[in-house]
């Protein structure tokens, strides 16, 4: 009796497991290629305006027949499209999400890191293998290309592009930290790696008191300078270039780092953590904007991912857990560090001197 009851928990436990999970993240890439293509097609741009039939989508992005309306489909079923009727008598039209952050008319478009991926990213994670095993980057430098800052900043198309996918990327990331960071008792800011200028200029529309300093290589002062005219902010944010790896930081009572750290060694971090130590006045703030890993590495796995894209990318980088940095901080100086969640799998972490 002993054993028959005992089989019988045994085979209760095999019929509640269900594999759609390891099915649904294995497979996962038909997913994420289907949402690519599409962003790369500027779907959801010509959908912006108007619902259209599926044969005024194919003749606009030049499709096939075959595969059109089970790739329509997919995106209803993924939740990127809407539709009324079914296939030949079916119109569709963009989901909310997708028209807000899809259209590349609007200035909340974040497609720019999405056609990225496509373009470089989806290839290289194929040999994700080989770069676990020998611990070196998979992107173009593995066949003795430029590594991807020295093709960026030798491209000023390319380097346009990537500024406007990390500043679409981020841009709910710099309006919350505007928002929620309290810079009432600072007057002066360098966002070291300001790239576009995005987070500059974010900090400055929402906090009128502030002068703000955008720091990065000479090659991107232009298009930063560029953005900032732009959105009218010339007498709030000022552009200033330099290497952060030769050059000290400027002085200033806040300074803010996005999606810098998570590049480099951790020697490499420390020396930028110090830099910042050393440029901030007593009370002044160190914010540091990533993916960061949770503490138990249990739950965010977006930022653990993307530290796999770091092996991808980068010879030493990789993301990191708030006790990482609180450690690193503390040793350097700092006297106190906190967490503060942002949008989706980002965070802000900061330390005060």
């Amino acid at each position: 009796m002993e054993i028959t009851i005992e089989k019988q928990v045994a085979q209760s436990k095999i019929a509640q497991v269900d594999p759609s999970k390891i099915m649904q993240v294995g497979m996962g890439f038909w997913a994420s290629k289907t949402l690519l293509t599409a962003v790369s097609l500027e779907l959801f741009t010509i959908l912006a305006d108007n619902e259209l039939p599926g044969k005024a989508i194919k003749d606009k992005l030049d499709l096939h027949d075959r595969g059109l309306y089970d790739f329509l489909d997919s995106l209803v079923a993924l939740g990127f499209l809407r539709r009324r009727g079914i296939k030949e008598t079916a119109t569709y039209s963009n989901a909310e999400d997708a028209d807000l952050f899809l259209d590349k008319n609007k200035v909340s478009y974040i497609g720019g890191m999405l056609e990225m991926s496509n373009h470089r990213l989806y290839p290289f994670w194929g040999s994700l293998e080989e770069g676990l095993k020998t611990g070196k980057p998979q992107n173009e430098s593995k066949t003795g290309g430029a590594s991807i800052f020295e093709a960026l900043y030798s491209d000023e198309s390319k380097l346009k592009d990537f500024l406007s996918a990390m500043g679409g990327i981020q841009m709910g990331n710099f309006m919350k930290l505007a928002r929620a960071f309290d810079f009432s008792k600072y007057n002066t800011l360098c966002d070291v790696g300001g790239a576009g200028g995005h987070l500059a200029a974010q900090i400055a529309l929402r906090n009128g008191h502030m002068k703000c300093i955008t720091y990065d290589l000479p090659p991107v002062a232009s298009v930063a300078q560029e953005n900032i005219n732009l959105m009218g902010l010339t007498d709030w944010v000022s552009i200033q270039s330099g290497d952060f790896f030769q050059d000290e930081l400027p002085k200033s009572d806040v300074i803010t780092m996005g999606n810098v750290l998570h590049d480099w060694s951790t020697d490499e971090k420390k020396m930028l953590i110090k830099k910042a130590f050393n440029a901030l006045p007593e009370g002044g703030a160190l914010i540091v904007i990533e993916n960061i890993i949770d503490d138990e590495r249990r739950t965010n796995a977006f930022g653990l991912m993307m530290s796999l894209n770091m092996l991808i990318e980068t010879p030493e980088g990789y993301d990191f857990s708030f006790a990482d940095f609180d450690g690193w901080a503390k040793d350097i100086g700092f006297s106190q560090t906190s967490v503060m969640h942002l949008t989706g799998p980002s965070s802000a972490v900061i330390a005060i001197k």
